[in-house]
């Protein structure tokens, strides 16, 4: 009966742990460029009262054995990198990702981190900066006095000029792909930084290398499926309350059995 709290014990912890990650997923239901996230549990050690195939006699042995679980551990919370609806929004410096790839972001210390929300804007400098100020890589720098910016599917960048018939060409939008994108490092603030466990990044042209493309005036919203984490969070708290349940079970029958010792 031990044994029964403390495995319960084990179900409660894994199933707070499962609440933890579906109410971050439903907090972030409106980040956009948001990927969310699902807990995965593995169950713990066994203890073998009789190992499958062990001697019975001389010529018959155990079919199955006798094997006894202590419960589930928290194993990993892993990224769902599906695609996130499109959303137009009209400004021209939001641009959303169709497809595999993360934009590279410069750090005020002069690291790169990435991310998939594209809701960029425009700093005083002309600079192509996200919400934290912090410029993309490579750098997009609009003339003071550019109109009519356009970015094309492969990510170049145009702007029409007063007294000129054709528009220019101000920059190149660049796309970073990654081997294992789940294995990214989440910051906060949607930006990730690699791993060991997601690759090296390679960087290309959108369109190119397995890239996706480019979608201007549009943002790609949360992934978030709201009604699956519903159904989710039900579940989750069905299996905190039958652990809850067997942990008074186990405690009940250890009153019986100490009231009949007594």
């Amino acid at each position: 009966m031990d044994r029964a709290l403390f495995t319960a014990a084990t179900g409660l912890a894994a199933q707070q742990t499962n609440l933890d990650v579906i109410a971050n997923n439903l907090a972030n239901v409106s980040t956009v460029g948001f990927k969310s996230s699902r807990a995965d549990f593995q169950d713990l050690i066994y203890q073998h009262m009789a190992a499958p195939g062990s001697q019975t006699s001389a010529n018959t042995a155990l079919p199955t054995g006798e094997q006894i679980g202590l419960g589930v551990s928290n194993g990993t919370t892993r990224t769902v990198n599906t695609q996130g609806t499109l959303q137009q929004t009209g400004n021209p410096t939001d641009v959303a990702i169709v497809g595999d790839g993360f934009f590279k972001i410069l750090m005020p210390d002069g690291s790169t981190t990435y991310t998939r929300a594209g809701n960029f804007s425009v700093d005083s400098t002309g600079r192509l900066v996200n919400p934290q100020g912090y410029p993309i890589q490579p750098e997009i720098v609009l003339p003071a006095n550019s109109k009519q910016i356009s970015i094309s599917p492969d990510g170049q960048v145009t702007v029409m000029l007063p007294g000129q018939t054709q528009p220019q060409v101000v920059g190149q939008i660049q796309l970073t792909t990654f081997v294992n994108p789940a294995g990214l490092l989440a910051n906060g603030g949607n930006l990730f930084t690699p791993t060991a466990a997601s690759g090296q990044p390679t960087d290309t042209n959108p369109g190119t290398q397995g890239a996706g493309t480019l979608q201007q005036n549009m943002l790609e919203t949360s992934n978030v499926d709201i009604v699956s984490e519903m159904v989710r969070m039900i579940i989750t708290q069905r299996a905190y309350d039958t652990n809850s349940k067997v942990i008074t079970a186990a405690n009940q029958m250890m009153a019986t059995t100490n009231s009949v010792v007594q």
